[in-house]
């Protein structure tokens, strides 16, 4: 229990966690109704999942990640966050893979139709970095904002406790500093973590993270406590894997449609669309409508889809993008360029899943780059 003439922790103000603490404040969020989504180690890759004690975590570990590689690697430390991110992003739980719509099931001459009727998840998910903040910021645009909202993406994000932890690691394909999506974490989530040696430091980003930190014992930081956490995200950003310039990224990819890089990416580029798959952005969707053998029973599924896919543009008999090359320069510029015509953002956060999970390490950094180096080429061609 905490101590009743301790200090009440406020919105906005930072505390001195032990990390033992960490325990009761995942056992809080479970007896409020949530189930705690955070990071733990699964067939050799970290992954978000379902956790009950902070020995779920993957203390003790890290990542090494490269283009089109992966690997765990033990710390030589008792690090609970040491890592950068795995394959899995939070999208999956807000945006799942497969959703079922409705059933439909045969009524005498007709059919009746029956709505999904059971209550959206209540999650809380731990571990959130500073990237994937921002990741969740642009699907809530997408999913939530203009005249249509998804009900189904609402009712599960509008339920979510957010727990963010400040970036300790910088992964070998991280650029988020880049886009300037981190390493530090945005304000959004109810409580934002920062991993010492010893203690957490507790950011209070909301009055419900407060209320929920009133029953944790804590300690308010002290100025070490507040410089140590500046230190330690300076050189998590002076760590960074990759870089990307942004510099008037939107305009040199729109005029440099016809580059001669977007084949040459085409003769690597395998079309299996896991880039967009880890992507913590990447949106699309089909639906499907299935039906039993007897015709008596239908459902109708919206499941993830890719823009790599031929199926994606499938119209009038023949998909519109059939090459490679049309597929890649689609996902790229709709990323960096057209996303901010629609959402007023970019669509990529930095977070570099899309080159540690391709499987040829094809690297969005260095295809920009090629762009811009030869961009000068372009420019005096539209002079002339």
């Amino acid at each position: 229990m905490a101590d009743p003439e301790a200090p009440i922790p406020t919105l906005s103000s930072m505390w001195r966690m032990e990390k033992a603490r960490l325990q009761d404040l995942i056992d809080a969020l479970r007896r409020q109704g949530y189930t705690v989504i955070g990071p733990c180690i699964r067939e050799g890759a970290i992954v978000y999942d379902e956790i009950h004690q902070i020995s779920d975590l993957p203390i003790g570990w890290t990542d090494e990640q490269d283009g089109g590689r992966y690997r765990l690697k033990r710390r030589e430390d008792s690090s609970f966050f040491g890592y950068a991110v795995g394959p899995y992003s939070w999208k999956r739980f807000l945006h799942p893979p497969v959703l079922s719509l409705g059933r439909a099931r045969r009524n005498g001459a007709g059919f009746e139709w029956i709505a999904p009727s059971d209550p959206a998840p209540r999650y809380a998910f731990l571990g959130v970095r500073a990237c994937e903040l921002h990741a969740i910021a642009i699907l809530d645009r997408v999913f939530m904002s203009g005249p249509y909202v998804d009900p189904a993406y609402q009712a599960r994000r509008e339920g979510v406790f957010l727990i963010a932890v400040q970036c300790a690691v910088a992964g070998g394909t991280c650029f988020c500093a880049s886009m300037g999506t981190g390493p530090k974490a945005p304000p959004g989530a109810d409580l934002i973590l920062t991993e010492l040696a010893e203690a957490f430091i507790v950011e209070i980003g909301t009055e419900r993270g407060a209320a929920l930190m009133a029953g944790i014992p804590c300690a308010p930081a002290t100025e070490a406590d507040r410089a140590a956490v500046e230190a330690q995200l300076a050189a998590t950003a002076r760590a960074m894997g990759r870089q990307m310039d942004t510099t008037d990224l939107p305009a040199l990819l729109y005029r440099n449609l016809e580059h001669p890089r977007w084949e040459e990416v085409a003769q690597r580029c395998l079309t299996c669309g896991n880039c967009t798959m880890v992507c913590p952005t990447c949106f699309c969707f089909t639906v499907e409508d299935i039906s039993d053998l007897t015709g008596t029973r239908a459902e109708r599924v919206r499941r993830w889809d890719s823009c790599f896919t031929t199926e994606f543009t499938y119209t009038a008999g023949r998909p519109i993008r059939q090459s490679a090359k049309a597929r890649y320069r689609q996902w790229l510029t709709h990323k960096l360029a057209s996303w901010w015509e629609q959402f007023g953002t970019s669509g990529c956060v930095g977070c570099g899943r899309c080159i540690t999970w391709c499987p040829v390490g094809i690297d969005l950094t260095e295809e920009v780059a090629a762009i811009r180096r030869t961009d000068g080429a372009t420019l005096e061609a539209e002079r002339r």
